[in-house]
């Protein structure tokens, strides 16, 4: 009997993304470091964001610019976005400094630099549909720089419609795609260890081999005697006026 469809995506997930990978009870002792807590704090940010993005998106404009809860929910908004933007950009640099993409977890670090250039388009997006002063001056000023480079017409940064589709529909649910991919990647592979202070790492598998470092190597050094007048291992010289021909023969 034929395996069903189900029955095989079932198998397939559980042999990728096995529970204890999914929900690990225990963590290697170096992710106490505080360089691993900003990928979480990103995430908490996110999440801010989302909550606090859905709450003035369903209040309207006229609500988060002259209500009181509304003013203090698109201020919750805006400084989420200030803490998600720092908290990834140093989750980013750390692992950067950390080679993070040993170990097989070259697409781990490709879905986050990609969510960090998606955040840049969505947080743009979010700015010019403010319904101020100042979105409007940078969406005028935003369209004639993409006029000049020829993509004005695919990306009309002064149409509020479609602005609005951007920020609130389209770039956060690619977003929420890619930071959960990247989560899944994450618990696939493991926490990235840091990088070993001595050179006995496997650059492919990113970890340490058995024992946690090498046997110390004693260097070799050869002895080479001195060779001066009246050693034994250098020749005498004959006398000057014999050629080339007649010392060696002398010798």
């Amino acid at each position: 009997m034929k395996e069903m469809l189900t029955a095989r995506l079932r198998k397939k997930i559980e042999t990728e993304f096995p529970p204890d990978k999914l929900l690990p009870d225990t963590q290697p002792a170096y992710v106490a470091s505080w360089i691993y807590v900003f990928g979480v704090l990103t995430i908490a940010a996110f999440i801010m964001i989302l909550i606090s993005g859905l709450v003035i998106t369903f209040g309207g404009p006229a609500w988060y610019h002259n209500s009181s809860l509304g003013r203090f929910s698109n201020s919750v908004h805006f400084w989420s976005v200030q803490l998600f933007f720092v908290f990834m950009v140093i989750h980013l640099w750390g692992k950067f400094w950390m080679a993070a993409w040993r170990g097989k977890r070259l697409m781990t670090w490709v879905t986050g630099s990609i969510a960090f250039v998606m955040s840049i388009a969505t947080a743009f997006t979010g700015y010019l549909i403010q319904t101020n002063f100042d979105s409007q001056w940078i969406s005028f000023e935003a369209k004639d720089g993409f006029n000049s480079v020829g993509i004005g017409a695919f990306f009309n940064v002064t149409n509020l419609g479609q602005m609005l589709l951007l920020h609130v529909a389209l770039l956060p649910f690619i977003l929420g795609i890619l930071t959960v991919i990247h989560v899944l990647m994450v618990r696939r592979r493991g926490v990235v260890p840091p990088i070993p202070r001595t050179s006995s790492w496997d650059p492919r598998s990113g970890h340490l081999p058995s024992g946690g470092r090498l046997p110390l190597q004693r260097s070799i050094v050869q002895v080479v005697p001195r060779v001066g007048p009246g050693s034994p291992g250098r020749p005498r010289r004959g006398p000057r006026g014999l050629g080339r021909k007649d010392r060696s023969t002398q010798l």
